[in-house]
């Protein structure tokens, strides 16, 4: 048996209200967790805007994107740390980016079109076309 296939949750979290933040988190991992490994970057107690956690706070998020398989990303916003990952997975590293957004194409950012595979209605679209195209099937 292979091993579980790991996503990163991507989206806003320092200029986000904290429920917001983790609440589509929180969602993802109950929906996804039977057949994939979440990476959730809220799982660390860094305090935003402290100097002394800025680094790390980077640095973990890029290790974390490293280790995904795939990038599902929340969109409903501008983040310069969610348009910086989703860059970071697609262009330097070739991940598969999945995002979901509100907005319609002529009202995203073109980065965000170029660089995320797909751009999804909804969450709930966001995890079907996961679970459609990246659960392995086993066939006896």
């Amino acid at each position: 048996m292979s091993a579980k296939k790991k996503i990163y949750l991507s989206g806003p979290i320092m200029d986000e209200h904290p429920e917001l933040a983790a609440t589509w988190r929180e969602r993802s991992k109950q929906q996804l967790r039977d057949h994939f490994v979440l990476l959730d970057p809220m799982r660390r107690n860094f305090k935003d805007r402290e100097v002394d956690s800025a680094n790390e706070i980077v640095e973990f998020d890029l290790q974390d994107v490293r280790e995904a398989d795939i990038v599902l990303v929340n969109y409903s916003k501008t983040s310069i740390g969610t348009a910086m990952e989703v860059f970071y997975a697609a262009h330097d590293l070739g991940k598969f980016v999945v995002a979901f957004s509100p907005f319609s194409f002529k009202d995203s950012s073109p980065w965000m079109v170029r660089y995320c595979t797909k751009i999804l209605p909804s969450l709930d679209d966001a995890i079907a076309y996961i679970r459609e195209n990246f659960i392995t099937q086993h066939i006896d």
